[in-house]
């Protein structure tokens, strides 16, 4: 659907670090802040535009651009053989140097000399300001910046080369491979407990829509965490999408059966299919009965459970 012939993809490469508008030398962190800003603004449920053209091109551009690009970063095996391709795409482009034609007068004052490295952070950050306010423009400047890669790769090769994070060592052993493996399930794990965190935050401020951004990026760094899928579903039911909640908290059940988070969403559905069949029966809710719901539910609602701990 989106085909590029600028800058590095002409080598047959896909720049995912010009589709999310950041540098070659960007560390992850700021990657994922990069990568969390664009999915707000391009998110159906998050994103300001109001032509139904622009909101379906937006979705495009996430799930079809900016998600996959994310996701060669978001693992650390991935990232590191995203950088070894670097590495050796550098090596190409110096040799076909002089075959080699910029379009723009950024790119060739890059490539040709002075404060290379100043003059590419600043058009960088200029066009990356840029890239997902007006869709119309998302893909040309995407095209861009992936010239300025292109011209800042050839200039760092024809120097010290890329700048590249530095490699693990060879596995010599199935120790050392456990022990690598136990190391990136602590990061990932670390990741997903944050996200959790901040998404908890939001839902206490009833913010779901991006409670439930953070929690489907968690999901992606890993499926299977069944806090996350018990506070999704917690997400759903607020937003009054029964049946979302019902298949989030069945997930979560099935991972973990004794998930507190997921076990408290199901009392609550199991409840809320409860009322609705008590309120299709006249007479059975009297004043006293209704003040004292109104009691409950003032003394901590759904919330009250799940985030404020029961008090007595």
């Amino acid at each position: 659907m989106f085909g590029f012939t600028e800058g590095l993809f002409k080598f047959d490469f896909t720049d995912h670090h010009a589709i999310l508008g950041v540098s070659l030398d960007a560390k992850f962190p700021e990657i994922r802040k990069r990568y969390m800003r664009v999915a707000r603004r391009l998110h159906p449920d998050t994103c300001p535009f109001e032509n139904e053209t622009d909101k379906e091109f937006a979705n495009q551009l996430l799930s079809k651009l900016v998600s996959p690009a994310y996701n060669k970063f978001s693992k650390e095996g991935d990232r590191a053989e995203l950088f070894v391709i670097l590495n050796k795409l550098g090596n190409t482009v110096t040799q076909q140097r002089s075959q080699i034609e910029f379009t723009t007068d950024t790119a060739k004052q890059i490539a040709k000399g002075g404060d290379y490295l100043e003059i590419y952070k600043v058009a960088l950050q200029e066009l990356s300001d840029r890239q997902y306010e007006s869709l119309d423009k998302t893909l040309e400047i995407i095209g861009e910046i992936s010239e300025l890669n292109l011209a800042y790769l050839l200039r760092k090769e024809s120097g010290s080369g890329v700048a590249t994070p530095p490699l693990p060592p060879p596995v010599k052993s199935s120790v050392n491979q456990e022990k690598s493996t136990t190391v990136k399930s602590k990061s990932q794990n670390l990741l997903v407990e944050q996200a959790c965190s901040r998404a908890e935050s939001l839902i206490s401020t009833k913010n779901y829509a991006k409670a439930i951004l953070e929690l489907k990026g968690a999901l992606k760094i890993e499926q299977n965490d069944s806090r996350c899928h018990a506070l999704l579903g917690l997400c759903y039911l607020q937003q009054n999408q029964g049946t979302m909640a019902k298949i989030q908290v069945k997930k979560a059940l099935s991972l973990n059966p004794k998930e507190p988070k997921a076990l408290e969403v199901k009392k609550l559905l199991e409840q809320a299919v409860t009322g609705k069949t008590t309120n299709k029966k006249p007479g059975k809710v009297t004043p006293k009965t209704q003040k004292k719901e109104n009691k409950t539910d003032k003394g901590g609602g759904l919330f009250g459970g799940l985030f404020g701990g029961n008090k007595k």
